[in-house]
């Protein structure tokens, strides 16, 4: 654990005390959350199960894949060095090498752009995104290139393929591609203005107050004959017995009144 700071270490013996494990099984999961970006983790140690994997908020797998109380223990301690990753750098800074980069385990990024919101690793490449200098680090090959991320906010590499061709990361507006985005040498200006990101080439209209269709206007004797075949039925059913004189009046009366 020659890697980790002192205030790192101290905290790394301070997490495995309550948890009841090894200090190297803490520092195991640390190195691991940060090459995940601080929200997963892919591990391998026998005190936590042999190698498993880890997701912020998502599953916990471990070797011993019905062992609850072990996946519990293992999502508390992942979250734990999470916390830690977010707080401050817990490896020490390795030497400095040409043009100004830190090419070792710990900030490894130009200096200036400040804390990354995401960082992690995938085959024989890194990454760091900078949300407050709206930079993307990548360091591939032992060549390490600045992108300006504009108004993308980066959480993750979507993927990786032959030979970086195709390296892409996940964005709040989707997928974009390294090669989409423009590469710039250093940290932006104080001065720099907002990207606000492209606006739809349409607006929808703005909703108007429904109104009901107007009722057509009813042809005035239309409906004369009508009435008068339906009173002769009432006449007609007055005169079998089924309807009274006054069942028959009042009916004659209200089809009088459509009149």
């Amino acid at each position: 654990m020659q890697d980790l700071t002192q205030t790192a270490l101290q905290r790394v013996d301070d997490i495995a005390a309550r948890h009841g494990v090894s200090a190297d099984a803490v520092a195991t999961l640390l190195r691991a959350v940060s090459n995940g970006g601080g929200s997963m983790a892919q591990f391998s140690h026998p005190e936590l199960g042999g190698m498993g994997q880890w997701s912020q908020g998502g599953m916990t797998m471990v070797g011993d894949m019905f062992n609850n109380g072990l996946k519990y223990r293992v999502d508390s301690l992942c979250n734990e060095v999470a916390a830690l990753l977010r707080e401050s750098n817990p490896f020490v800074p390795a030497p400095m090498q040409g043009g100004g980069f830190n090419q070792g385990f710990g900030n490894w990024w130009p200096d200036g752009l400040g804390s990354p919101a995401a960082s992690g690793a995938q085959n024989d490449m890194r990454y760091a995104y900078f949300p407050a200098s709206r930079r993307l680090a990548v360091q591939q090959n032992g060549q390490t290139r600045l992108y300006d991320t504009a108004y993308h906010s980066i959480s993750g590499v979507s993927q990786q393929q032959g030979g970086g061709q195709s390296l892409s990361f996940v964005s709040d507006h989707g997928t974009v591609r390294a090669a989409d985005l423009q590469q710039v040498d250093g940290p932006p200006s104080p001065h720099r203005q907002a990207v606000q990101p492209p606006q739809p080439a349409w607006r929808p209209e703005p909703a108007t107050a429904w109104q009901p269709a107007p009722a057509p206007p009813q042809a005035s004797g239309g409906n004369d004959g009508d009435v008068l075949a339906k009173i002769e039925k009432l006449a007609e059913l007055r005169g079998r017995g089924i309807l009274t004189e006054e069942e028959f009046s009042t009916k004659k009366a209200e089809l009088l009144s459509r009149l």
